[in-house]
């Protein structure tokens, strides 16, 4: 009888080792999933800022069919999911690169970039 009580013990610490292995690591793919989420949100803002700037005037301040001239706000150029930084500037599009500020793996962070059209948005996950 000892030998069966002491080996249902064993058994049910396996279990819950594993439940617990299983929770952290759900917990983590769906922290890196809303963080990921965040940073498309916050593209998709700095996206529709750019392609107000390329439609408006340069009489209004605009970019007058251009990109040129536009910059990210200073208050959304890092928060607590990324750091933002425009690494394709052009006059007919224009590329942001978000760098998550949680890491993926052991030393890679998640990035997000996007290709800014005049009508479109083109979004490439690097380390997801």
């Amino acid at each position: 009888m000892g030998q069966q009580q002491l080996l249902l013990i064993v058994l049910g610490v396996i279990i819950v080792g594993i439940a617990i292995l299983l929770g952290i690591t759900l917990f983590r793919t769906h922290a890196l999933e809303q963080k990921r989420n965040h940073i498309v949100t916050e593209l998709m803002s700095l996206g529709n800022m750019a392609q107000k700037h390329y439609n408006m005037p340069t009489t209004m301040g605009g970019g007058g069919r251009s990109f040129e001239g536009w910059q990210i706000p200073n208050d959304m150029k890092r928060n607590f999911s990324a750091s933002y930084e425009i690494t394709g500037p052009d006059g007919s599009e224009i590329e942001i690169t978000a760098v998550g500020s949680e890491l993926v793996t052991d030393t890679d962070s998640l990035i997000v970039k996007m290709k800014i059209l005049p009508k479109d948005f083109i979004i490439t996950y690097t380390n997801y």
